[in-house]
């Protein structure tokens, strides 16, 4: 977008919306006066946070490796909880103990038809001041099984399921063989358990300049993105399944704990898996022969892409140590006056897989920076009405450990006690990224419309509102973006540590951070420093303080309110938007498959293939029957009404506590099929996606996946939780 259309655009949207501006503003939950001194009071935050002193604090944190385990994992929450004990919080650190394995050996070699011995190294660079410093965990992927093994090498393009469909229509079997995926379109341990699925023996992934490097702009260092050395390190272990320590799953990990024997893990991979370079991926790339890939699997190395089927043969080799370690969380509190027993809850984790100033430091400089403004907020004589709890969490990169485990050990509390927990991670220079509760998208414009933009000096919500415009791809929608009021927070799926709240125990969550003119290629390498994020994430560490105002005031308005803000009319408008993307998705599906049914019977593949390329028609699939959406729909009608009549009752301050605890009325105890630690009918990461979410998912990846009567019996599980939660809110008074 060029600078001018944007401005117009934020000048058109600010002018739609100057009438509301030029009112007191609503704050919902706040009557009479209250609100005017809550804006007070977040004035006198704001005023307590400095730029200077979060860029000062990613330096300091970020100053040497710190990973889960290590030495100067254990100095960093010392770090934190010592910096919280100065702000005039109530800290501690929690420890917990938990498996994590580093590697003892990595082999990759390419043995036939010529020879090569992969570097599995990043080199360091006179330019980034921590790029050569001990302690760095070697480029791997956490949870890999052990193992040794050689065959044949297959390109699977990002090794998704339909990937191996085309493979099986050009007759080439993965099973016993090595295969080779490029990172992106799904999460990292998707790539490794579909090859597992298809029968591979190992997987290799890596990191191709088209998706990561130099095809995206000039290479570290004179530019942001990956240089043929860098690698993403990262964890394989299949939190769709459950996260956490894998030995110890929907309990604590407790020095006492029961533990499962690590082989019988069922998140835990089976086959060896490792990520390497472009500069080590493309010798082996090279030597394959066999078909040329399709355009859509080419990268932007030089030369031709093949599949495989040749005499490419490689050598992965790997073990792993396997050792329980000390997890630190450092939580600390400030008491509440009034509700002590209504926690809201901010998190971010401190961990890295090496230096980590982007991913995590960032994210918890403003963290840290929040506590500091609150604390002196407090010693100046101001008392949070709820109790403010701030979590640095450990071992959030091998699999969201140290949340989840805290969370499996205070279940029972949590259910009780949370509020609201509010998590941050990553940041950087651009527009703010809001995904959560959708019963919370009120309470996230109203915090949005209040905060200015660094670069713009309009509020976050309108250069958002501006993005979301430009964005959209026809008249019409562009047209819906601009009529608007505020903005729709995204669903949550997984990859940071909100999930073991939101999606195991029903507690009422939001993320936050700013992106969007921060790309680049340090994620999870060595050059995630403190050298590249002064140049190309946030340079003055400006989006630091407006993540700080942004889950600092939600916070702080979450903890002063009486009437909790909680508007469960963007729940049912949400929901309701996902019921019809399903009936809508099984339709489109009914008529796609008939289709290509009829062009498999009526032989047109074979008619239109390159007969050289011998590529098989696909195979026929089963008719997709009527679903009755019925029992969701009725849901919706009866959640329509409930939360109409909830949005004009007055309700007193004892509401509070079934407000929170709405959310859980959504859970179901049986949890999703083959995946029980995931219990919220609404949102989850996907089983192939990961990280990506999947709303109603009990029924939405039924249907995907062509199990039609699955999707039946998850459509009346997720209405029977829809009218346990209409009957729930109808209570409340």
């Amino acid at each position: 977008m060029t600078t001018t259309n944007f401005s117009l655009l934020i000048a058109l949207l600010l002018c739609t919306g100057g009438a509301a501006r030029a009112q007191d503003k609503k704050l919902t939950g706040y009557a009479g006066n209250a609100a005017a001194q809550q804006l007070e009071l977040e004035s006198r935050f704001d005023k307590q946070l400095s730029s200077s002193h979060i860029g000062e604090t990613i330096k300091a944190l970020s100053s040497q490796p710190h990973h889960i385990g290590s030495a100067r994992g254990k100095a960093v929450a010392e770090d934190i909880l010592q910096r919280f004990k100065s702000y005039g919080w109530d800290a501690e650190i929690v420890t917990y103990q938990v498996l994590f394995p580093t590697p003892k050996e990595r082999l990759v070699e390419l043995t036939g038809p010529t020879t090569y011995k992969a570097l599995l190294k990043e080199p360091a660079l006179k330019e980034d001041a921590t790029s050569g410093q001990e302690g760095q965990l070697p480029t791997y992927n956490a949870w890999s099984a052990d193992g040794d093994v050689e065959g044949e090498l297959v390109y699977v393009n990002y090794g998704l399921p339909e990937d191996y469909e085309y493979l099986d229509r050009a007759g080439i079997s993965v099973k016993g063989k090595i295969v080779i995926a490029k990172y992106g379109r799904s999460w990292r341990g998707s790539k490794p358990k579909v090859a597992q699925e298809h029968g591979a023996a190992g997987c290799i992934i890596y990191s191709d300049p088209k998706d990561d490097g130099y095809y995206s702009g000039d290479v570290y260092p004179k530019g942001a993105f990956k240089n043929e050395y860098g690698v993403q390190r990262g964890s394989v272990m299949d939190i769709v399944i459950y996260p956490g320590d894998p030995l110890t799953p929907n309990t604590g990990a407790t020095a006492n704990a029961q533990r499962l024997d690590r082989l019988q893990a069922p998140n835990l991979l089976k086959i060896p898996v490792l990520p390497i370079s472009y500069h080590d991926a493309t010798p082996l790339l090279q030597a394959l022969e066999g078909p040329v890939a399709p355009d859509e699997w080419k990268g932007a190395l030089p030369f031709t892409y093949h599949i495989g089927g040749g005499k490419a043969r490689v050598h992965l080799k790997l073990s792993f140590d396997w050792q329980i370690r000390p997890c630190y969380n450092v939580i600390a509190k400030l008491k509440g006056s009034e509700q002590p027993d209504q926690w809201v809850i901010r998190g971010n984790h401190h961990d890295a897989w090496v230096n980590g100033a982007a991913d995590p430091i960032s994210g918890l400089a403003a963290l840290l920076e929040e506590a500091k403004a609150i604390g002196a907020l407090h010693k100046q004589g101001y008392q949070p009405k709820r109790t403010l709890v701030y979590c640095a969490w450990d071992g959030e990169e091998p699999g969201l450990l140290g949340s989840t485990e805290w969370v499996e050990d205070h279940a029972a509390e949590l259910k009780e006690k949370a509020v609201v927990y509010i998590n941050s991670d990553n940041n950087g220079r651009g527009f703010l990224n809001a995904s959560g509760s959708h019963a919370l998208e009120t309470l996230v414009n109203e915090v949005a419309r209040d905060i200015t933009d660094p670069q713009t000096q309009v509020s976050i919500l309108a250069r958002k509102q501006a993005a979301e415009v430009l964005k959209a791809t026809t008249p019409k929608l562009k047209k819906e973006k601009l009529a608007k009021q505020g903005i729709a927070i995204g669903a949550m799926g997984s990859g940071s540590d909100y999930s073991s709240f939101l999606q195991h125990l029903g507690v009422p969550s939001l993320d936050f951070g700013f992106g969007g003119e921060d790309a680049g290629g340090e994620y999870h390498s060595i050059y995630d420093s403190y050298d590249d994020y002064t140049r190309f994430k946030d340079p003055g560490f400006n989006y630091g303080v407006a993540l700080s105002q942004t889950a600092g005031h939600t916070a702080l308005r979450v903890a002063n309110t009486v009437t909790l803000p909680f508007d469960y009319r963007k729940l049912y408008e949400t929901v309701n938007g996902y019921v019809n993307e399903l009936t809508e998705l099984t339709s489109s599906l009914r008529e796609s498959t008939a289709i290509d049914n009829q062009l498999i019977r009526d032989r047109k593949y074979q008619l239109t293939t390159d007969t050289a390329k011998h590529l098989s028609p696909p195979l026929p699939k089963t008719e997709v029957p009527y679903l009755d959406f019925s029992p969701l729909q009725n849901a919706l009608t009866g959640l329509d009404t409930v939360t109409a009549s909830l949005a004009t009752r007055k309700l007193s301050s004892t509401a509070n506590k079934a407000l929170y605890q709405g959310e859980q009325q959504l859970l179901n105890d049986a949890g999703l099929p083959a995946r029980n630690w995931y219990k919220h009918t609404l949102y989850a990461p996907g089983f192939y996606t990961g990280y990506g979410v999947k709303t109603i998912p009990g029924v939405r990846e039924a249907i995907e996946q062509r199990r039609w009567k699955e999707a039946q019996e998850q459509i009346t599980v997720a209405a029977a939780a829809i009218n346990r939660l209409s009957a729930y809110l109808g209570n409340i008074h």
